[in-house]
């Protein structure tokens, strides 16, 4: 009996132990995997730039570096939001500069340009194209994706996307359209808040529908990767995590920032400069009662939500000036206990209203109209009688008909 358990208890070590290493028992490939496996001769003779961040890694070692040991002739950077290096908060402006690794020049996509210049080019042959995304409209790396094809179409540069999984999976669909009147650089495209695509998909998408510039002058690669499947959320592809931006530190951050960024265009904390960014939620003048959280409980499973009082603190890097900074604010906390049964955006919905209802206080700014990508009233509305859902339903449906050639994987 004694061995058994034993033997039981090794084996359960030992997957917990393996599944917690890059790409182990799901036999996820990433893109920048297969490119090393596969394509790196197609790279020989070319100047190539890297539109890369943190999370462009394969087992454990950064693109740039696997790159330059391959003897591939890198000869620019390009850094979108959170810089190259990932060392820059959220909204923070990016400089040019250069690279103290490598000595490479560093080009801004995240200041006064979000677009390679014909000068930024001039040294570049071909683009790469590798960074982690979240599967939201409002995540800015789709939209400065769609900039890099932009450009390099109009100047004859090709650019290949590494791809990489949605981390929520590629059938959840979820929120409003954009609408036109709210594109921005948080929104750039008519997709729902939550669209069950990968980059790679994505970028697809752009071209064939023409959302983007030179469309029809692109020289569009998509390296695929292997193993992925449309069901899987991110811990089912054994990847290992690595933070997108600093207020992602995990992948059920990342999930319930899906929906819970809407607190973002609220005078309401979205929990920046606490240890669980958009998992605390809360302002100094909430004030929750039974009333409020008990039918948050009984229509939500596979998240605990419980009241909590928290004081945000600037955090460099991360959360310099978070909201009520130093202030008491007092809200709740959500902690997720099955990822499978959780909808993150119907989540956020629910508790903005929710919030709004115990926040005497309460305004929304226009940057909701840029998240949600619809109009503050027609939101407010929508929330009121419900009809929201009826409204996303529709959406989910002429959107799965609408990208179905685009798509990659089943």
């Amino acid at each position: 009996m004694y061995l058994r358990s034993l033997l039981l208890l090794l084996t359960v070590c030992t997957y917990a132990c393996q599944s917690q290493l890059p790409g182990s028992h799901s036999g996820v490939k990433v893109g920048a995997q297969v490119l090393i496996d596969e394509h790196l001769g197609e790279l020989q003779g070319k100047r190539v730039g890297l539109v890369m961040n943190p999370t462009a890694r394969v087992e454990d070692k950064h693109m740039l570096d696997t790159l330059l040991a391959s003897d591939v002739n890198v000869t620019a950077l390009f850094a979108a939001e959170h810089g190259f290096r990932g060392d820059a908060g959220a909204g923070e402006t990016i400089e040019d500069g250069v690279d103290q690794a490598t000595g490479l020049p560093v080009f801004s996509l995240y200041g006064e340009t979000r677009k390679p210049t014909e000068e930024m080019l001039e040294e570049v042959d071909l683009l790469l194209f590798d960074m982690q995304d979240v599967g939201a409209r409002f995540y800015t790396y789709n939209v400065t994706l769609g900039n890099i094809i932009e450009a390099a179409s109009a100047h004859g540069v090709p650019v290949w996307v590494l791809d990489r999984p949605n981390p929520a999976g590629g059938n959840y669909i979820s929120g409003w359209m954009l609408q036109d009147k709210h594109r921005s650089f948080v929104g750039g495209y008519p997709i729902p808040m939550a669209h069950g695509m990968t980059l790679g998909e994505l970028a697809r998408m752009m071209v064939g529908e023409q959302w983007i510039e030179h469309a029809e002058k692109s020289t569009l690669r998509v390296i695929p990767m292997e193993g992925w499947k449309r069901t899987m959320k991110w811990r089912e592809t054994g990847l290992e995590w690595i933070p997108p931006s600093p207020n992602l530190p995990t992948f059920r951050h990342a999930y319930i920032y899906l929906g819970t960024v809407l607190f973002e265009g609220v005078n309401i904390s979205e929990g920046r400069g606490t240890p669980d960014p958009f998992m605390m939620i809360g302002s100094p003048s909430s004030t929750l009662t039974t009333s409020h959280i008990a039918p948050l409980r009984r229509t939500f499973e596979g998240v605990n939500i419980e009241r909590v009082s928290f004081r945000p603190r600037s955090i460099p890097g991360k959360a310099p000036n978070p909201k009520f900074e130093g202030e008491r604010c007092h809200g709740v906390e959500l902690q997720i206990t099955d990822i499978n049964r959780v909808d993150p955006v119907v989540l956020g919905v629910e508790l903005l209203a929710t919030m709004l209802d115990a926040t005497p206080n309460a305004e929304l700014s226009g940057f909701i109209e840029k998240l949600s990508g619809i109009d503050r009233s027609e939101l407010l509305q929508q929330l009121e009688d419900g009809s929201y859902r009826e409204q996303w339903e529709k959406t989910a449906q002429q959107f799965s008909q609408q990208r179905s050639e685009y798509l990659l994987y089943e």
